[in-house]
């Protein structure tokens, strides 16, 4: 019996297709979506609490990719496909428009209540942030920012049926496209063009006594004067992080602190000897990353077109084989021409290079699940999938590592969080 997928959405249920037949048509879940955000949500859990067993796994600590630095742009990616499921059939655009800003507004809140700080984790029982310290951005925060491009793009520049399916991917989205190379753009010019100066900040001054009252701080002043610089110390993204959210407002444990500049066992990574700039706060998931992470979304909305616009299996891992390993061999190339792969910059290569794995990964579930039809090998992926939001409350805020560190014997410091750390992360 000849069953192909044919999307058939509705705004606002999300990832859903239906089975078209000569007898019958029922609506089911993208199967391989589910389980490829599965996948992510497994990885980030894997990365969060593995990484600092092995360093391989966890973030690269500035140029390269690491296991770690794929797990933002699958989201990303798959925030993409799934705007193009949502908004498939949109009837009033400023409705439509209103209800994704509405969205945007709460998950950005949600993610700076998450990652601002107010759930201490599993160095203390206690909760609570002060809000001249509460961290801004964060992971949620760069999700909904890439969602809500995309969002607008599918909202307000929809399909062109006046040209060929074969191509629609390119012509009748040519207007998303237009965005994305804009998005590039404007990025390049502020990461390559603005005046970095030289800038100082200050950090308090640890004591030997967490109860002390002393609140001094240290000041360290961090050597510009420059343009274009694509280090940890000038460049430009962090610059304007400082200058629009404030420097308390970032990330207090950037990854390059383990840089071995910055954490020479020789030198101690507290030492007066490091640079200045290794004390610093910076963050990964700043204002001009969040530029080309937003185009992430806009490859992924191309990839769900392609799911949307063609009916046959073979026609549809042809056109995302050919983008991903397009986008692949470019992003191979820009870094071979000083255009770094670099996750906390979100460079274009990275982005590229990143959005192409991400591709490659989606059709091979797309082939493994929704072709051959093994949902049983991945159920447990695809139950993380589809419950994705709420495991990441749960890890991202410690909530599931603070819950089992309230279980203890005798003293607060006997449970099983504590001895994890003690023998595995700490030694």
């Amino acid at each position: 019996m000849a069953e192909y997928l044919v999307l058939k959405c509705e705004e606002g249920k999300d990832n859903k297709v239906s089975i078209k037949s000569t007898t019958k048509r029922k609506k089911i879940r993208v199967a391989s979506l589910d389980v490829f955000r599965g996948l992510a949500v497994f990885l980030m859990i894997f990365v969060d609490y593995g990484g600092s067993l092995a360093p391989s796994i966890g973030h690269s600590p500035w140029n390269g990719v690491h296991l770690a630095d794929f797990v933002m742009p699958f989201f990303l990616f798959i925030v993409g496909v799934s705007v193009a499921l949502v908004y498939k059939r949109v009837s009033n655009r400023r409705v439509a428009t209103c209800k994704a800003l509405v969205k945007t507004v709460q998950l950005f809140l949600l993610g700076v209540f998450l990652q601002g700080g107010y759930f201490h984790g599993i160095t203390s029982l206690t909760f609570g942030v002060d809000l001249e310290s509460i961290r801004l951005f964060g992971i949620l925060q760069r999700i909904t920012i890439g969602y809500i491009v995309a969002a607008l793009c599918e909202i307000w520049f929809p399909y062109n049926s006046g040209t060929e399916k074969q191509v629609a991917v390119f012509k009748s989205y040519l207007l998303h496209w237009c965005v994305a190379v804009g998005l590039c753009i404007i990025y390049s010019a502020l990461l390559y063009g603005l005046y970095v100066p030289d800038w100082q900040f200050s950090v308090p001054q640890s004591t030997s006594s967490p109860s002390s009252s002393n609140n001094s701080y240290i000041s360290y002043t961090v050597n510009c004067s420059t343009r274009g610089d694509l280090g940890p110390a000038c460049n430009s993204a962090g610059m304007i992080d400082r200058y629009v959210l404030g420097i308390n407002h970032l990330y207090k444990k950037p990854v390059y602190r383990n840089l071995k500049e910055c954490s020479d066992p020789a030198i101690g990574q507290g030492s007066d000897s490091v640079p200045p700039w290794c004390h610093a706060p910076f963050d990964p998931e700043g204002i001009l990353s969040s530029i080309t992470a937003a185009v992430t979304c806009i490859i992924g909305l191309q990839y769900g077109h392609i799911l949307v616009l063609l009916e046959d299996h073979k026609d549809r891992l042809l056109h995302w084989v050919l983008l991903s390993f397009s986008f692949f061999g470019l992003g191979v190339f820009l870094s071979y021409v000083d255009i770094p792969l670099n996750k906390s910059l979100y460079t274009i290569s990275y982005m590229l290079l990143t959005s192409s794995t991400a591709g490659i990964t989606f059709c091979a579930f797309y082939i493994l699940v929704d072709i051959y039809g093994y949902r049983r090998l991945t159920s447990l992926l695809e139950w993380m999938g589809v419950h994705s939001l709420s495991i990441f409350v749960l890890i991202s805020s410690n909530l599931a590592v603070i819950a089992i560190q309230g279980f203890y014997s005798v003293s607060p410091k006997n449970n099983l969080i504590h001895w994890i750390v003690t023998c595995f992360v700490q030694k």
